[in-house]
């Protein structure tokens, strides 16, 4: 298993994929809390806790999920790309 992964990049993948999550998260939480597109309109109530941790926890989901579907993407094109040059050595 661990050569099936490693021949795919995974581990390289997932990094990758978390750091674009990462930044994506980080800069879409900035955005609304630091209100630079404007202020937002809040006519919503925010239980437990404020609206300012409500979106540091949809910032992680989005984080973890961006990450997830980013290494998926990375992992099936590098697949295509050694299924193709298997191909390529039986036809020669």
């Amino acid at each position: 298993m661990l050569v099936l992964l490693e021949s795919l990049a995974f581990y390289r993948n997932v990094r990758i994929g978390f750091l674009i999550g990462a930044i994506l998260a980080a800069l879409l939480y900035l955005v609304r809390t630091l209100e630079l597109l404007g202020p937002v309109i809040d006519t919503r109530e925010y239980p437990i806790f404020g609206p300012d941790v409500w979106f540091l926890l949809l910032a992680f989901v989005l984080a973890a999920t961006s990450a997830l579907l980013v290494a998926i993407a990375l992992t099936v094109a590098e697949a295509v790309r050694g299924a193709r040059e298997v191909s390529t050595e039986r036809v020669e």
